[in-house]
């Protein structure tokens, strides 16, 4: 990578009457990551999205989990994203586009990522059970979707074949970090390059 580019760090806040959330992230860290919602089954997802992203994460989450995981699980995504894309900067010199493929016993899922300034999520996941330990299964979409608007990427999941539900939901995740971390990766033929032809991103 260029030693003359800046670090691409960022720091989100956000505080509703629902939540208080704050975020550190290192796009160009090695996974280290220190994560704490509340929500066991989510930190170990985000744990795994640091890890496999070789992004350092650092997040802070207090939220209203007396009533349900939806708020924090939701505004957890916002304040990632929103970390990401202004960690991201003038995205000049990234890949853009990735797709992972990601095998985890009986299950294999799909992720195809485009850096775009253009939000947009396909989630083709079905779950055969309610919930994960004490999470809603569809909290996972909500993520998602979540991460993908504020991130600012065009984001398509689809798991392909899977039985264990556990097994479904990391993949997603896991395949999202393998994804992020190809998309992101500054491109030494291209380093001051916006990618596209335009010359911009997102219009």
């Amino acid at each position: 990578m260029d030693m003359e580019r800046a670090a691409r760090t960022a720091s989100v806040e956000r505080k509703t009457k629902e939540t208080s959330i704050a975020a550190e992230v290192n796009l160009d860290g090695t996974g280290q990551y220190d994560v704490s919602t509340g929500i066991g089954f989510l930190d170990h997802m985000l744990e795994q999205l640091s890890r496999h992203a070789l992004m350092d994460l650092k997040l802070r989450a207090e939220g209203d989990l007396h009533i349900d995981f939806h708020h924090t699980t939701e505004d957890t995504g916002i304040v990632i994203g929103e970390a990401v894309k202004k960690a991201l900067g003038d995205f000049k010199g990234i890949r853009r586009y990735a797709t992972a493929v990601i095998p985890m016993d009986e299950t294999c899922t799909r992720v195809s990522i485009d850096v775009s300034q253009r939000p947009y999520l396909i989630w083709k996941v079905n779950f055969t059970r309610p919930k994960i330990g004490d999470m809603d299964t569809e909290l996972f979409k909500e993520w998602f979707q979540a991460f993908a608007q504020n991130a600012g990427i065009t984001l398509h999941v689809e798991n392909m074949y899977g039985e264990n539900n556990h097994h479904i939901v990391e993949s997603c995740f896991k395949g999202l970090a393998r994804a992020l971390r190809d998309a992101m990766e500054i491109d030494p033929r291209t380093a001051n390059v916006i990618p596209s032809t335009k010359g911009v991103l997102g219009s």
